[in-house]
């Protein structure tokens, strides 16, 4: 059971405390709710953008990481489709020094064209090399706009063309701050041994002068029903063809979220899973396979991942995949497959909150998604699904007009 209180300023900033007097370092956690898909589509790689402007130094403070790593601290930040999340570890006795650091970026950012410029030049870098420079690597930019034809999670955060952040003026970003980095669409997480009071006067002290921003309202378009089968062919300079199956799954709050993370997991978490038995040990016709869901916050989508062995056609390999899915469809999985699968989601899950860093990460995702005791009731939800609940699920997710098949080929 993992311990909290929580309260919120009068601009906004909900902030939650959890003690755990076993450590001495402190971790802070501020997750502000902006991710690519609150991007607006003629200016995409925003977010993603934003994560790294907000290193290159506030008004009052020129270098964000030097005085953070004079006080023994340490930083970073991710970006996805749904968020955007910043976080420090540091000694407890210099506490402070996080606060003054998140709140004077929250507050105002430098905005120097030298900083914009540095940043713009490190992302295109990133583009070039992730994306463009590696085998498979434009497949995510290939793959999200095939899956998604409405909703904004049909590019990836780096942006559906770089152009984006290439051409971005100093108005783009001040406007994209303006609207997003403000208290009242952020939540802030501090854990470790200290104390409720004092991180509610030190929370008043740096972060309540900042005034609250105009309230952000997610008017996202959701993806319609997808109705009929869809098949892409791509031919690349790789390695090794290989294969993709996407299909479309529940939100990460709905009911049958743990059931859909668990029917991944049996078909192709691991070498035990149905599919590398079946389709890498038994026929030969994979060197790897796994499958796994996105996780994201709107209705996600599941993968089949498959990497083919030498001279194995695309379509024996797609076709011995549709007849493992649908033998999967029509029978009921066996109770100790169950079992196998839900002491492996109970044993990542505790170890996922044996970190206080990831404790705080973990509380202030729970919290964007409405709860933040569900990092307490999340195992619980997962170890009440039963056989019959899985066959329902696939049920639902395998079906072909919600499948889109890609071939990645060597040319």
């Amino acid at each position: 059971m993992v311990k909290y209180q929580k309260f919120t300023l009068d601009n906004g900033l909900k902030v939650i405390v959890h003690q755990d007097k076993t450590t001495s370092v402190v971790a802070m956690n501020i997750i502000y709710n902006v991710g690519a898909k609150d991007e607006n589509p003629e200016l995409t790689g925003f977010a993603h953008f934003f994560e790294h402007l907000m290193f290159g130094g506030s008004i009052n403070i020129a270098k964000y990481d030097e005085p953070l790593q004079k006080v023994g601290g340490e930083n970073n930040a991710f970006t996805n489709n749904d968020l955007t999340n910043y976080y420090i570890s540091l000694p407890k006795e210099n506490i402070e020094t996080g606060f003054w650091l998140e709140s004077d970026r929250m507050l105002n950012l430098a905005f120097s064209k030298k900083s914009l410029e540095v940043q713009r030049s490190v992302v295109i870098e990133e583009y070039k090399q992730r994306y463009l420079n590696q085998p498979y690597g434009d497949l995510w930019l290939e793959l999200r706009p095939f899956v998604y034809k409405v909703h904004p999670y049909q590019w990836a955060t780096i942006g559906k063309n770089i152009k984006h952040i290439e051409d971005a003026t100093m108005e783009d970003v001040k406007a994209f701050y303006k609207k997003y980095y403000n208290p009242n669409n952020a939540i802030m997480v501090v854990a470790g041994d200290v104390d409720f009071d004092e991180i509610k006067l030190l929370s008043e002290k740096w972060f309540g002068p900042i005034p609250a921003g105009d309230e952000y309202v997610q008017n996202i378009p959701l993806e319609p029903m997808q109705t009929e089968a869809r098949f892409k062919e791509l031919r690349r300079d790789v390695p090794v063809n290989a294969l993709f199956k996407v299909y479309h799954t529940c939100s990460r709050i709905d009911n049958d979220y743990p059931a859909t993370d668990l029917v991944s997991d049996l078909l192709g978490n691991g070498k035990s899973s149905i599919l590398h038995r079946k389709l890498v040990k038994e026929q030969k016709l994979f060197n790897s396979i796994s499958c796994f869901i996105s996780g994201d916050i709107h209705p996600g989508t599941l993968y089949i991942a498959g990497y083919l062995a030498e001279n194995i056609e695309p379509k024996d390999a797609d076709k011995a995949i549709d007849d493992i899915v649908n033998d999967f469809k029509k029978s009921l999985v066996s109770k100790e497959m169950l079992e196998k699968v839900k002491n492996k989601f109970t044993a990542s899950n505790e170890f996922s909150n044996i970190n206080i860093l990831d404790r705080a990460m973990n509380l202030a995702f729970y919290e964007l998604l409405g709860d933040a005791d569900m990092i307490n009731t999340e195992l619980d939800k997962y170890l009440a699904v039963t056989s019959d609940d899985i066959k329902n699920v696939a049920n639902k997710i395998f079906k072909a007009n919600n499948s889109n098949t890609m071939y990645y080929l060597k040319k």
